[in-house]
């Protein structure tokens, strides 16, 4: 849907927009970088229990609607043990209608919100910097 949904809150750029730009950026941030997207919550847990995934550094991750009632994603973050930072394209403290839960808020790192496609690339760098720092 990026790139046709609403572009005052996404942005024009499609995701494969988004992760070119992203790759750029790791280039030039000496990493790697593993895409995945996926509108089921049980996929992206899936993915979370791949070996590939075991093996990163830590995991950008935009939950979506899930940052509300996604307990089990946030179990398999708790699980994979990996910084994890939260991103929302746009600002949804905001937008919603449950603004006050967020099931990430005790085990992100960071969360960034409303900075369109932005969003992702600022985790990215603050992704890179708090794995080397740490």
């Amino acid at each position: 849907m990026l790139g046709r949904r609403d572009p005052t809150k996404y942005g024009t750029l499609t995701m494969a927009d988004i992760n070119k730009q992203m790759q750029t950026i790791a280039v030039e941030l000496d990493c790697e970088l593993e895409f995945f997207q996926s509108n089921h919550e049980g996929a992206i847990i899936d993915f979370f229990q791949l070996e590939s995934s075991r093996a990163a550094d830590g995991v950008i991750i935009n939950p979506g609607a899930l940052v509300r009632y996604g307990y089990c994603l946030r179990q398999a973050l708790v699980d994979l043990g990996k910084p994890a930072i939260e991103v929302h394209m746009s600002d949804i403290h905001k937008t919603g209608i449950n603004k006050t839960v967020n099931i990430l808020e005790d085990i992100r790192i960071d969360q960034i919100v409303g900075l369109k496609e932005q969003s992702y690339y600022e985790a990215l760098k603050k992704l890179v910097n708090y794995v080397r720092a740490n």
